[in-house]
C-alpha cells in the first residue's frame, strides 16, 4: 500500500505550525514532511513531533531569502560558505528529528550568470552536502521545480536531476519527485516514474493548475498513484497541495481508494 505523509507547511494552516503535528496524526498520517523547521527551536519542533508519533519523512535544508523570492542556494557562485553552514543546521535538526532524507533546492541564479558555472556549483555543492550527510546516514534528493511558480530556477527536469546525480556520484543521492511540478515542465508522467523510480527516493501530489489536492484538476491520479503502487515504490508521497477546502481535512475524499485510514 502506498504511504502518505502530511505537508505540514502545506497543510493545516488553520492553526500555527506547531500544531499541526497533532492535527495531522489525528487525520491518520503516519509521517509527516515540511519546507524547514529552523524558524522554531529545536526543542519545540521535537515535543511536537514526539507527541504527534509521527515519522518526519523530509525537510528541505536552507533555502535563502525566501521571502525575497530565493528558492534554494545549491547552484548559485558564491553561495558556497553559506551553504556549508545551513548543511551543519540541518544536520543537527534532521539527527535531533530522526529524519533521514533532506531535500536541497537549486534555486534561481542571477539573470546573466554562466549557466555552466552555475552547474559546475550544483555538483561541486552537492558533493559536499552528499559526504557530509553520508556521515550521518542521512539521504540528500534534489527536486526539479517548475519555472512557471519560480521563473528562472535552474533544476526543472528528471533526466536534468539524473544527469546531475551522475556527475556528483553520491550513493545517497537521489530525485525528489513533485508529479504537480512534473506535469508543469515535462508532462509524460507515467513513461518518466518508471524510468527514474530507482533514483526517486521522496515524491509529491497536488494537481495541476491550481496546486490543489488530487482530483481537482488535469491530473489522472487513478492512474498515476496505480502505475507507482505497480512499480513497487516504497517511499514516502507527500501531500504538497493547497487544499480547495474551507478545512484540510475535508480535502481528503481522494485518498479513500488510497488509504481509508487518513481522513
Amino acid at each position: 500500500m502506498l504511504k502518505f505523509s502530511a505537508n505540514l507547511t502545506m497543510l493545516y494552516n488553520e492553526v500555527g505550525f506547531l500544531e499541526r503535528f497533532g492535527l495531522a496524526a489525528k487525520a491518520g498520517f503516519k509521517g509527516c514532511e515540511f519546507k524547514d523547521p529552523f524558524a522554531y527551536g529545536k526543542a519545540d519542533v521535537v515535543a511536537a513531533l514526539k507527541d504527534s508519533r509521527m515519522e518526519v519523512a523530509l525537510f528541505n535544508a536552507p533555502a535563502g531569502d525566501w521571502a525575497g523570492g530565493e528558492r534554494g542556494i545549491g547552484c548559485l557562485p558564491g553561495r558556497e560558505a553559506e551553504l556549508r553552514e545551513g548543511i551543519a543546521t540541518t544536520i543537527d535538526y534532521a539527527i535531533a528529528l530522526n529524519c533521514k532524507r533532506i531535500n536541497l533546492l537549486g534555486g534561481v541564479p542571477p539573470k546573466g550568470t554562466d549557466l555552466k558555472l552555475v552547474r559546475q556549483t550544483f555538483v561541486s555543492n552537492l558533493k559536499y552536502a552528499a559526504a557530509e550527510l553520508k556521515k550521518y546516514d542521512i539521504r540528500l534528493v534534489i527536486e526539479p521545480v517548475n519555472t512557471y511558480n519560480s521563473p528562472g530556477v535552474f533544476l526543472t527536469r528528471t533526466d536534468q536531476a539524473a544527469d546531475i546525480i551522475r556527475d556528483v556520484g553520491a550513493d545517497n543521492l537521489g530525485i525528489e519527485y513533485d508529479v504537480y511540478q512534473a506535469q508543469l515542465m515535462e508532462g509524460d508522467l507515467t513513461n518518466t516514474i518508471r524510468k527514474y523510480l530507482p533514483q526517486i527516493w521522496h515524491m509529491q501530489v497536488a494537481d495541476v493548475p491550481s496546486r490543489a489536492e488530487p482530483g481537482t484538476g488535469e491530473i489522472n491520479y487513478d492512474h498515476v498513484l496505480g502505475v507507482i503502487e505497480k512499480a513497487g515504490y516504497q517511499g514516502w508521497i507527500g501531500c504538497d497541495y493547497e487544499p480547495s477546502t474551507a478545512t484540510t481535512n475535508q480535502s481528503f475524499g481522494w485518498m479513500k481508494k488510497w488509504d481509508p485510514s487518513i481522513g
